[in-house]
């Protein structure tokens, strides 16, 4: 039942925001010594070789130089970098370096020198004879081909996610219900399309950053911009083949991830020199670096077969997806899985049957991993496209299909592990959507005055909130001197503000002011255990966490009250700022219980909690989107965003309403002006932001943001999550926009201006 809420659901100032605001010190470069070894790695400028030869010496003459390593001198023990709870189901498919290089930017050697100058010296005098090998660029030929990306006997796998390295192949599986060939058998339309979405980057502000040194008891201490700092301590113990109590992983404010941090992309390196050394050592990457040896979205190539009736009634869906993991299998298992499981039940309503397969495979390009969506992002780009297809084809309203065969309150979804939809508004937020964008107005095409043609189009999605039976959220709230709260987690905040919101959910348990409560996180010597910040987990699952440990609190300051106050436990009332006799005759405040604590006690006032859920409840949402296209140059303005979010109660309408905002830019990019391109030779083109292009605030028209919440039995407060479904519907709204401008379906992303003025589409 919903409850009358004082600190939840109000538009709270983030916690650092003044800070951050002012320009203190924050981030791994401005809170880490700068008299510590300087390290860069030299990068291959072969998609595919072999390293023949390798001389150093002239390298290490250069003054200032400490140290330049090759494959020679690591740990010949196989690892993944990917942030996933343990047994990974990314293959162990790495080596900190290795003779083998697997595309443009794989690293040949580490350099570790006194100073930048120094170290950049040193890597031209490095001298490597190299066999070049033919690259394997292509991941539609990639299955079962003669070129190996990965032939090494030491490869191995810790999950069965169909994986076989002698086969090119990553992961591979299927799923179905019903007999979907005797469902499109029966259907009045069966419509087969295929999409594609190319790699794209997350170009978070603050590029990859790693500190690290030896601390006074001979441990390993590592500072970084990291979303996981649980995981980041295994996977430095398993590449660096040390124990992980030699390890302590840190992580100060971070300027942006977006699931590029869920990655170890450069905590390796600095963290070997330190170890081999016992000198600190930092690693910053350039922007040049994120974008030629990061960690993109996964390349898809995406096939919809929908069956329905003329009343566009969707009885089948039928989707296989092709995913690129490039180089090594960082995320690729477990991002395809979402391509299918997160778009297909968006039809639960009225779908018969339904069928998902997936194969995954390796190549000679950059190595993908995690960016916010995971893989829903490209399966709603062409099932929503599909959909708007299909409603064109019959001549139906889309938003009409939708409401007609959407998922409903209530309804077991097969395509979702057979979760329910415990909590689902999608019909109110296509609805509030509808009216609020004037969709009835804006769904017909309009020419202007200047010849530009205005269109609309829709598209809808949902995400999860965690990973369900899989990750791990926990919390420790301690009662301090004068009767304030100490919260400490392990979740990193990425500038998303989730110290903010479980700072809101404590003040709300302990019916205290938000300023009452100080964020402590994440540190892997100090915080309780934590998956992480990924997998839009922070406010469902560690928020629960929270709920759960600030109960217990309550518990252990009502026993402490109990004795000041000369009654049984059960004679006492939890009041926020006291705690009374339940007959009102007397009462303590909690200074007086805290420092009872310090004196003759013999119960801590600290409770620590942890929640794994079962579910993963999805939030749901709907994208509407009105465009202005110029038919010569083949410009596509957006004019009107309107968003409409389901994500259970929304614990900071602020917060919630940015992180909407950022994801539909986001989306806005990747489908109309983020690209990728290899040439013949495997280099990337796009190997900076002045190639590489996202849009500005002045590219991304009117954004509208509003919320039809539900309400979430097992979340904390009636919480879900908010994080990665906003990023989900621009794509498929602004191509079915483009289609009612043109007349052209666009089935690859990102659609640029030649492709529309030239009306180059996608068969």
């Amino acid at each position: 039942m919903k409850q009358e809420l004082k600190s939840v659901g109000k538009g709270v100032r983030k916690k650092d925001a003044m800070q951050l605001l002012l320009g203190k010190p924050a981030y791994v470069d401005d809170v880490t010594p700068s008299d510590c070894l300087v390290v860069k790695v030299l990068r291959s400028p072969h998609a595919h070789a072999l390293i023949e030869e390798i001389h150093t010496d002239v390298a290490m003459r250069v003054p200032g130089i400490v140290a330049v390593y090759t494959y020679r001198d690591v740990p010949q023990k196989r690892f993944t970098m990917a942030g996933q709870t343990y047994p990974e189901p990314s293959p162990y498919d790495r080596l900190i370096l290795d003779r083998r290089l697997r595309f443009v930017g794989d690293a040949v050697a580490i350099v570790a020198g006194e100073n930048e100058a120094a170290v950049d010296k040193a890597l031209r005098l490095i001298k490597v004879r190299y066999e070049v090998l033919t690259p394997l660029l292509d991941f539609r030929s990639a299955l079962d081909h003669e070129i190996l990306v990965h032939p090494e006997e030491s490869w191995h796998a810790l999950c069965d996610v169909g994986a076989d390295n002698r086969r090119n192949l990553c992961a591979q599986g299927m799923e179905s219900d019903g007999d979907v060939e005797q469902v499109f058998a029966d259907c009045d339309v069966v419509l087969e399309r295929t999409f594609h979405t190319k790699a794209c980057h997350q170009a978070m502000m603050e590029t990859f950053r790693t500190y690290t040194e030896i601390d006074t008891y001979g441990r390993l201490h590592v500072i970084s911009s990291t979303q996981i700092v649980f995981h980041a301590r295994r996977i430095l113990a398993n590449a660096l083949d040390i124990p992980k109590s030699k390890i302590h992983v840190e992580k100060p404010r971070i300027g942006g991830g977006f699931g590029a941090k869920q990655t170890l992309v450069a905590e390796i390196y600095p963290a070997f020199v330190t170890w081999k050394t016992g000198r600190a050592a930092k690693m910053i990457y350039t922007r040049r670096e994120c974008q030629i040896a990061g960690s993109p979205r996964h390349e898809m190539e995406v096939k919809v077969k929908l069956g329905a009736d003329r009343d566009g009634t969707i009885r089948a869906l039928d989707v296989h997806t092709l995913s690129n993991t490039g180089a090594y299998g960082e995320h690729g298992p477990t991002t395809v899985g979402l391509s299918g499981h997160k778009s297909i039940p968006l039809y639960t309503g009225s779908l018969e049957a339904f069928r998902f397969a997936w194969d995954v495979v390796y190549t000679n390009v950059e190595s993908a991993g995690a960016y916010r969506g995971y893989g829903a992002t490209q399966g709603i780009f062409a099932v929503e496209s599909a959909v708007n297809e299909l409603s064109e084809m019959l001549g139906l309203d889309p938003v009409a299909v939708r409401m007609k065969n959407m998922v409903k309150q209530g309804q077991i979804m097969p395509a979702y592990y057979n979760e329910p939809a415990s909590a689902c508004a999608l019909d109110r937020c296509m609805q509030q959507c509808a009216d609020a964008f004037d969709w009835a107005k804006k769904y017909p095409v309009r020419v202007t005055e200047n010849g530009k043609i205005r269109a609309a189009g829709v598209a809808m999605a949902m995400q999860g909130s965690g990973i369900s039976g899989v990750d791990v959220g926990s919390a420790s709230v301690k009662l301090n001197d004068d009767g304030f709260y100490v919260l400490r987690i392990g979740a990193a905040d990425m500038g998303t503000g989730c110290d903010t919101i479980l700072a809101q959910m404590t003040a709300e348990c302990m019916d205290c002011a938000i300023e009452d409560v100080i964020v402590f996180g994440a540190d892997t010597d100090a915080s309780p255990y934590d998956s992480g910040s990924y997998a839009s987990s922070t406010t469902y699952v560690t928020g629960r966490a929270v709920e759960k440990a600030c109960l217990e609190l309550k518990e252990k300051m009502c026993t402490v009250a109990a004795e000041l106050l000369d009654c049984p436990t059960a004679d006492v009332v939890f009041c926020g700022r006291e705690i009374s006799r339940a007959d009102g005759t007397a009462s303590v405040s909690l200074t007086d219980v805290a420092n009872k604590s310090m004196c003759r006690n013999n119960i801590a006032l600290e409770a620590t909690c942890s929640h794994s859920s079962p579910t993963s409840p999805p939030p749901f949402m709907v994208g509407m989107v009105e465009i202005e296209l110029d038919r010569e140059t083949g410009t596509v303005e957006v004019l009107d965003y309107h968003a409409v979010v389901d994500c259970g109660t929304v614990v900071n309408p602020n917060l919630a309403r940015i992180q909407t905002e950022g994801g539909l830019v986001q989306g806005i990019g990747m489908t109309l002006y983020e690209n990728i391109q290899y040439d013949e030779r495997g280099h990337l083109s796009e190997n900076s932001l002045m190639q590489y292009r996202i849009p500005t605030r002045l590219e991304t028209g009117r954004l509208h943001v509003s919320f039809a919440p539900s309400y979430e039995q097992s979340g904390p407060f009636g919480a879900k999550s908010v994080g990665e479904i906003v990023i989900n519907t621009p794509a498929p709204a602004i191509a079915h926009a483009i289609y009612r401008a043109t007349g052209r379906w666009y089935r690859e992303l990102p659609i640029l201006p030649e492709h529309v003025a030239l009306g180059d589409t996608v068969k």
